[in-house]
């Protein structure tokens, strides 16, 4: 029976984009193998039947090897090398985080794009129109006081 390193197997089946993000992503925990909640290494090879688990934040992947080959496939080709058998819940996961519209951006990691600025300064000026009018000098008032005494 044929064995192909998990890293390759990856990057062929179009999964990561270049065989270097594929072993990156191996490399940091994000790929298991069958019911073992282990991390996997990117020299551990994956044969006919295994269950490959890729998390790729917020959703785990997972999908069922039916062949295997080192070299990268057309897109056409790849349900005849692997089925995908994420469930729906995990999808489900997805579509929430995408009509939510939250960004992931911790602190201090830059700028916010154009399209967030925009909405902030929609933001703000919303917020600006509640009436209140603060366009006054609090200084008049010195005069007045200096009468009371």
């Amino acid at each position: 029976m044929k064995e192909v390193r998990i890293d390759k197997w990856l990057w062929a089946m179009r999964i990561f984009k270049t065989r270097t993000i594929a072993t990156d992503a191996v490399k940091k925990g994000r790929v298991t193998v069958g019911d073992n909640p282990n991390p996997v290494k990117p020299s551990r090879t994956v044969t006919v039947g295994d269950v490959v688990h890729v998390r790729k934040s917020p959703v785990t992947y997972s999908f069922r090897v039916r062949a295997v080959t080192e070299n990268r496939l057309g897109a056409k080709l790849v349900p005849e090398y692997m089925e995908n058998i994420t469930p729906q819940s995990q999808y489900d996961i997805l579509e929430v985080v995408k009509i939510s519209g939250f960004v992931d951006r911790r602190k201090g990691l830059g700028r916010p794009t154009k399209r967030e600025g925009r909405e902030l300064s929609k933001f703000t000026d919303a917020a600006g129109d509640d009436g209140w009018d603060f366009d006054f000098d609090f200084d008049d008032d010195d005069d007045s006081d200096e009468a009371l005494d």
